[in-house]
């Protein structure tokens, strides 16, 4: 395909409730949106970085500059390209892996949906429907959070995930886990908050028989998950710290972890998380796929990941109505504890342009072949 131009859309979206975690509280979602059109047809891509650097250190205004800059003038220089190709063109760009992947993304949308192939069929999906987990944020009180965790129970939620921190992290499992009984799907999610100094209140987190703790420290100490792993029976996964296949298969080498969760934008894109699943399915090391608190469009393709055969848990891919009283694509509805995959060319969902209008923060912005 060739590009003729890119269109940056900046949305502002409320969520239903707020969601807290170790390092902030959103009241709303910033999304930055790619929408790219080419010779071919149209796609759309999601970013989902945050509007603050405090979950990794990619952030909006950041990726808005690097696209503008960087990826969109590399892919106008390219003449023809293909989805496949697009790593390889922003090579020489270090870093910034999720606006690298919200463009890959779209351009996968427009090749695919020229083709009239479906993500699913892309990626080799083997289920047409996904279980899905739900992630609960930090709450005010332990009450509170029972009956946040109670409501997502009643829907058919079939795992829960709670955020924790220090000073909130065995109370809540531990009442969380006599709600759910003995054979409710319970993990927890650290996002890095933890030291080693810290072992032991992490050791008690094993009478609760978890699925697992996710990324308790920082994304770059590996030796202390390692530590972590052989001290703990809760098997350690991590998150923040697996940012392409080759770190992931050292990490998993090393003990640090022996499940892995897989998103998209912060491996790079859609492509690397495919391989990412491939290694850790050779290596017979669970996956699941992470969520950003996507749109539609970033769920939709988040959906046809988890479809793959590697993943093995239920992921963050919960129904639109989790966050947002109206998605920007047509909803994803749980059905049983469950996601369709769509079957649609591309992502198989529909944009609604009209709210992209409505949320817009600024005025679309169009980058020509003249940027850079």
């Amino acid at each position: 395909m060739r590009l003729e131009a890119v269109e940056l859309h900046l949305l502002a979206i409320p969520l239903v409730r707020p969601f807290e975690t170790s390092f902030s509280r959103q009241t709303g979602r910033e999304v930055l949106l790619v929408h790219l059109i080419t010779d071919i047809g149209e796609g759309w891509g999601e970013c989902v970085a945050m509007a603050d650097p405090f979950y990794s250190s990619e952030h909006v205004a950041g990726c808005v500059d690097v696209i503008t800059r960087y990826l969109t003038p590399s892919l106008f220089r390219a003449g023809d390209f293909t989805a496949e190709g697009v790593a390889g063109l922003f090579s020489l760009v270090v870093g910034h892996r999720m606006a690298k992947a919200a463009v890959e993304a779209a351009v996968l949308d427009a090749q695919l949906r020229a083709t009239k192939t479906s993500f699913g069929s892309y990626f080799g999906a083997v289920r047409e429907f996904v279980d899905c987990g739900v992630s609960v944020g930090i709450s005010p009180t332990i009450p509170d959070l029972l009956d946040e965790v109670g409501s997502y129970v009643e829907q058919g939620y079939k795992r829960i995930k709670l955020k924790i921190k220090p000073g909130w992290d065995v109370a809540p499992v531990a009442a969380v886990r006599e709600l759910l009984g003995p054979d409710g799907l319970l993990q927890v999610d650290a996002n890095t908050a933890y030291t080693l100094d810290d072992l032991e209140r992490l050791r008690e987190l094993d009478a609760f028989d978890l699925l697992l703790i996710e990324q308790p420290f920082v994304e770059e100490d590996i030796r202390s998950h390692v530590l972590l792993a052989q001290a703990i029976a809760t098997p350690v996964c991590l998150d923040e710290s697996i940012v392409d296949t080759g770190v992931a298969v050292d990490a998993i080498e090393r003990g640090a972890t022996s499940i892995i969760n897989i998103k998209a934008g912060r491996v790079g894109g859609y492509l690397e998380a495919v391989r990412l699943h491939d290694a850790c399915l050779s290596l017979g090391v669970p996956v699941w796929c992470g969520g950003m608190l996507e749109t539609g469009i970033g769920r939709a393709a988040n959906v046809a990941l988890a479809a793959m055969a590697g993943f093995t848990l239920p992921g963050d891919t919960s129904a639109s109505d989790r966050y947002f009283a109206e998605d920007i694509t047509e909803p994803f509805v749980l059905e049983n504890g469950q996601l369709r995959v769509p079957t649609g060319s591309g992502t198989g969902v529909t944009v609604r342009t009209e709210l992209v209008t409505d949320w817009a923060v600024w005025p679309a912005r169009t980058i020509g072949p003249d940027a850079g």
